[in-house]
């Protein structure tokens, strides 16, 4: 009469975990569906997602670009503007409310006031992805045009899509008072000042998470039925807390209403699944091996643990033993380029 008694090994910590060499463990993720050869898988959010589209790359089921480089540009000047880091060129979206306003700006349905923050060396930046032109823009109408052209493939990227791959990375962000526009960084790190009356600092909770992922699910099927959804959560540690305490406890507020809130989307949305690469990461199994020496980079090993479960969980390809070693260097590299939270610590140097 035991409940517990004929539950599959997966279910015990012995069994599951202290049983298991680290290398191994495999947590299946909340719900499996196999993502056919030829699928076009779109990816945004934290650094994670873009690893998910190379590690398919890699499987054989191709790369989905929506936003691709035009033609004549360099692989080096394409790859330092961004072109290819995701499917569209987003830039880093960190919170569920960037998300859901970044598809109402490309249907045209949000139009937030702020429009361009200006450098200290005179140039634009487009505040909603301030850091996908390194050289800036020379006026408005170059940063307008830009965006135009980026929001179009965005309507295109959410319509053609087969599989939304999105990694929930932060709580904490920063909008600007008057529309609640929800900004990937505080003014004044890479663009504009920062201006109290303004802009204001704020930390989501788990249901307000919740709600803006399942209002934008809602969104996204009405324009793409037939779409699926994985949902990761970034194991990256936060960079900085504006919050008034330690660093250590923001994190750890953060990773778990980010974690809460995923959970809840999955059950009220059955075609968006839970994938666990932050439990895979932060588990106590790898006892922090995982992390490189400053305790926050995710080290080329996690990456390609974490890949080698994505393929098993959700695609065909032959189970291999781990994903390519220069996965992982694409990843720190990648790293370094398009998280706009560093530039916390260098706009401080």
């Amino acid at each position: 009469m035991n409940p517990y008694a004929d539950l599959p090994a997966e279910r015990f910590w012995r069994k599951a975990v202290t049983g298991v060499p680290p290398f191994a463990l495999a947590p299946g993720p909340s719900g499996v569906f196999l993502i056919p050869p030829g699928a076009r898988v779109a990816t945004a959010g934290s650094c994670f997602a873009q690893h998910v589209a190379r590690a398919l790359t890699e499987a054989g089921l191709g790369r989905y670009l929506a936003e691709p480089a035009p033609p004549g540009l360099s692989e080096a000047e394409a790859e330092a503007r961004q072109y290819g880091t995701y499917c569209a060129r987003t830039g880093n979206v960190y919170t569920a409310r960037q998300l859901l306003q970044l598809f109402d700006r490309a249907y045209g349905t949000y139009r937030p006031e702020v429009t361009a923050w200006t450098r200290p060396d005179g140039r634009l930046v487009d505040p909603f992805r301030p850091a996908v032109e390194p050289d800036g823009f020379a006026d408005e109408v170059a940063l307008l045009a830009s965006r135009e052209t980026h929001l179009a493939a965005v309507r295109t990227m959410f319509a053609d899509l087969d599989v939304f791959v999105f990694t929930l990375g932060l709580t904490e962000g920063w909008e600007h008072r008057a529309d609640g526009a929800a900004l990937p960084v505080a003014p004044g790190v890479i663009g504009d000042a920062f201006d109290p009356a303004r802009y204001a600092f704020v930390n989501a909770r788990a249901g307000a998470v919740r709600d803006d992922m399942l209002a934008f699910l809602d969104r996204l099927f009405a324009v793409n039925p037939g779409a699926r959804v994985i949902l990761t959560v970034s194991p990256v540690p936060l960079i900085a807390s504006y919050a008034d305490r330690h660093v250590l406890v923001s994190n750890a507020y953060s990773k778990a209403a980010l974690r809460v809130a995923a959970e809840e989307v999955v059950e009220a949305a059955p075609r968006a699944v839970y994938f666990p690469a932050y439990e895979i990461v932060t588990s106590t199994a790898n006892a922090g091996r995982y992390y490189a020496e400053d305790l926050r980079s995710v080290t080329p090993e996690a990456v390609a643990h974490v890949m080698r479960v994505f393929l098993g969980a959700f695609t065909d390809a032959a189970p291999v033993a781990r994903v390519p070693h220069p996965l992982g260097l694409e990843y720190a590299r990648a790293a370094g380029v398009i998280c706009d939270e560093e530039a916390i610590e260098r706009s401080l140097a």
